[in-house]
């Protein structure tokens, strides 16, 4: 439920209730104002607060809320198929402060892109570099007597990690999406923990 319809059934339910802004303030542990700005349509609540509302209204606020953090959810897993961090990184920050799960599942998915940009680079630096070694190594197989072929078998196996990376970001992302809509744990495997 979003802005002001949060902020009329709030005052509708406490009214019900009858209660003060005062003291439903005071059951949800938050400041009288915060309450005043929630029913008056000026600020969109914090999780923590939307559960506090919930319990003392006897109304579930988060029903809806679940809902969009599922399809955001699923966004930035999918987002994860390309190693390009800044749609992770938007997402997650404009909506960490208000679903947990969006904090921990987004950390996960950046630290996972963090760890695949870096392999990426990695396996763009080697192919970057064998070719320049490779006249060298070329030379001394003529010398040896071998076949060139070895030269295209080493320039094959050098981009075969970079595919296999590519195929694997594929895979974590769809399979974390999924994950993510049956409430299953997040496995970003081989990922390093950059953002704690």
């Amino acid at each position: 439920m979003n802005q002001p319809d949060l902020g009329h059934k709030v005052a509708e339910l406490r009214q019900q209730k009858g209660l003060t802004q005062e003291q439903l303030a005071e059951k949800c542990e938050v400041n009288p104002r915060t309450i005043q700005r929630i029913e008056s349509g000026e600020v969109d609540p914090r999780s923590y607060t939307l559960q506090c509302l919930s319990r003392e209204l006897d109304f579930d606020f988060l029903r809806d809320e679940e809902k969009s953090d599922s399809l955001w959810l699923v966004v930035m897993h999918l987002s994860s198929i390309i190693p390009l961090l800044i749609v992770p990184l938007l997402l997650w920050s404009w909506k960490k402060g208000q679903s947990t799960k969006i904090d921990q599942q987004g950390r996960q998915v950046l630290n996972f892109q963090i760890t695949m940009i870096l392999l990426l680079f990695a396996g763009g630096f080697t192919l970057t570099f064998l070719p320049a070694v490779l006249p060298f190594i070329g030379k001394t197989i003529d010398e040896a007597g071998m076949s060139m072929g070895l030269f295209e078998i080493i320039i094959i196996c050098a981009s075969m990690p970079t595919s296999l990376i590519g195929l694997f970001c594929v895979y974590s992302g769809i399979s974390n999406a999924i994950r993510s809509l049956t409430d299953k744990p997040i496995r970003y495997y081989l990922s390093i923990p950059f953002i704690k």
